[in-house]
């Protein structure tokens, strides 16, 4: 079955950078679309960046936007997030989360869009 295994979380001042990786396994990595969200204690789970299967297309949200960069290593079956300037609001837990289709036109912002996720890698951004 899929896994989807992060890592590089951990604790940071406010400013600094951190990358996170997430690999996977179980199914061709190269043909599907990958996603990274974020869930902070009492708040919903939120989009912050995506990637297509090529990587010739990213997305960002407004909050990650000039600060956040996804890429992928598709002979690594990895995906990373490289977070620079964080901020104190970026606390939170941190998901990758890849689609159950390659079907064309899908909203990788939306979570629902997600059908297999990782465990989640804490990230804590000191001020």
């Amino acid at each position: 079955q899929v896994q989807l295994v992060e890592s590089g979380g951990g604790l940071v001042q406010a400013g600094g950078s951190l990358r996170l990786s997430c690999a996977a396994s179980g199914r061709t990595f190269s043909r599907y679309a990958m996603g990274w969200f974020r869930q902070a204690p009492g708040k919903e789970r939120e989009f912050v960046a995506a990637i297509s299967w090529s990587s010739l297309t990213t997305y960002y949200a407004d909050s990650a936007k000039g600060r956040f960069t996804i890429s992928r290593d598709n002979a690594k079956n990895t995906v990373y997030l490289q977070m620079n300037s964080l901020k104190a609001e970026d606390t939170a837990v941190y998901y990758c989360a890849t689609p159950g289709t390659t079907t064309p036109g899908q909203r990788l912002g939306v979570p629902d869009e997600y059908t297999y996720w990782g465990q989640g890698t804490q990230v804590t951004v000191s001020s």
